[in-house]
């Protein structure tokens, strides 16, 4: 059941009036602190199959070029909209029952996550890639599997016009969990090392993976405490033919028939809005080990300036999308992340300095906060809730497609041309984005009920 009463459906472009007050006070509604919650439960899984594994895998003594390839694990993200019709519409036989369509596959999910990371605790990178790789893989689907059925959840628990206070709330608890499987994991990584001779130790990482693993406790608490939304009535299916014809066709059908010629334009916005942020993250904790970061110093600068920044990032990013309008803020952040990737090319030329290092990275967390505020509010006014799932599926799924292909070349690129000269290409990858962003903007948004 909706937290909310529902009001009229407005284009993100033209959000109705508010006071700061009651902007504000949105965030204190269940449905916002539901998010919060069930945004750190997304975002803990994903560091830990790909920028927090890259660190472990570069201390490990794994070549840069084997790593950027190892990202493709991240694909599973990428090709989600393949099975969401599922997650959409098929029950789970006993759960579906007592927790709801949403719940019992966000509950499964989180299962999956926690038997994939408890794998990759035990598994030695150094002894045979295997084993890490299948359990990252297990990680990686069931994250995806997860994100299909909160981002379903979270559509369908308020209206409109809170869907942006809903995505700064979750991206708020998506971001801490990136800190704590990024920073955290590196700390108790840190702490949990032995005497003896400095690099990798397996002991070490088995702990922090572990207690990650643990931690996926606070999605499965809120799952089973919380209530299911409202379900979208789904029309009877007299065949198979019937509910295959609305499970995988009509989703995309409607899409195309409500945006017609715009379809393409809002299609090629969302396959290259995170493009400068996802190439350059996977090359970024191989880039601290080789500058010749420790592990305490990434952990410190990440979880104090990071979470600073990050938060306010992404509650500035949703106040002001509900005051300003979702467009206006989705150029911001686009402009904001291709700059501060450039920062990071000055720091690979500056050397090894702990206070640029907390510079940058906390511009580079306020830029990435206000970004995705934003953009997950812009995803979110797309789709119709009558086909949440599978649509916001298929809309999160192409944002990641072709930059993690992309980005399994980057160790290639580091090694051919250096880090500075990477950064630096990731940035003006970002020079397309604020074209297609001012293009979509004149665009008129259809309801996401229409």
């Amino acid at each position: 059941m909706s937290d909310s009463t529902p009001s009229t459906p407005t284009s993100p472009a033209s959000p109705s009036p508010r006071s700061w007050r009651e902007a504000l006070r949105v965030y204190l509604e269940p449905a916002s602190l539901r998010m919060l919650t069930l945004g750190f439960a997304a975002g803990l899984p994903l560091l830990l199959v790909l920028g927090t594994l890259s660190f472990r895998l570069r201390e490990a003594g794994i070549d840069r070029s084997t790593i950027g390839y190892l990202s493709w694990v991240g694909l599973a993200y990428g090709f989600k909209w393949v099975w969401a019709p599922l997650v959409d519409r098929l029950p789970i036989p006993l759960l579906t029952r007592a927790l709801g369509r949403r719940r019992s596959w966000l509950l499964l999910a989180q299962l999956m996550i926690v038997l994939g990371l408890v794998g990759m605790a035990l598994a030695d990178p150094r002894q045979t890639l295997g084993p890490i790789v299948w359990c990252a893989l297990a990680v990686a689907f069931g994250s995806a599997t997860q994100d299909i059925a909160l981002d379903a959840y979270r559509i369908e628990s308020a209206d409109t016009e809170r869907q942006a206070a809903l995505a700064a709330t979750y991206q708020g608890g998506y971001r801490l969990a990136m800190i704590w499987a990024g920073a955290g994991v590196l700390w108790i990584a840190a702490r949990a090392e032995g005497a003896g001779p400095t690099g990798y130790q397996q002991a070490a990482w088995t702990t922090a993976y572990l207690v990650m693993a643990a931690s996926m406790a606070v999605g499965v608490v809120t799952v089973l405490l919380s209530r299911e939304p409202a379900p979208a009535p789904l029309p009877p299916a007299r065949n198979v033919a019937e509910w295959l014809q609305g499970a995988l066709v009509e989703p995309f059908a409607d899409f195309f028939r409500r945006y017609r010629w715009q379809a393409a334009l809002i299609l090629a916005l969302i396959a290259v809005y995170r493009i400068s942020d996802v190439v350059m993250g996977i090359m970024a904790n191989p880039f601290y080990v080789d500058m010749g970061y420790t592990k305490d110093e990434v952990a410190g600068v990440t979880k104090v300036y990071g979470v600073i920044m990050t938060l306010a990032g992404a509650f500035i990013g949703g106040v002001l999308s509900l005051r300003l309008g979702v467009m206006r803020i989705l150029m911001l952040g686009a402009l904001l992340s291709a700059l501060t990737n450039l920062l990071f090319a000055w720091l690979a030329g500056h050397g090894h300095d702990l206070l640029a290092l907390i510079a940058v990275v906390s511009a580079d967390n306020l830029a990435s906060g206000i970004a995705s505020a934003a953009f997950i509010a812009y995803l979110s006014s797309l789709t119709n809730v009558s086909y949440s799932a599978t649509q916001y599926a298929l809309f999160s799924s192409m944002m990641l497609l072709l930059p993690k292909f992309i980005a399994g070349f980057s160790g290639d690129y580091v090694n051919a041309f250096g880090y500075a000269h990477f950064f630096t290409a990731t940035a003006l990858l970002g020079l397309p984005v604020l074209l297609l962003v001012a293009l979509a903007a004149k665009a008129a948004t259809p309801s996401r009920n229409s």
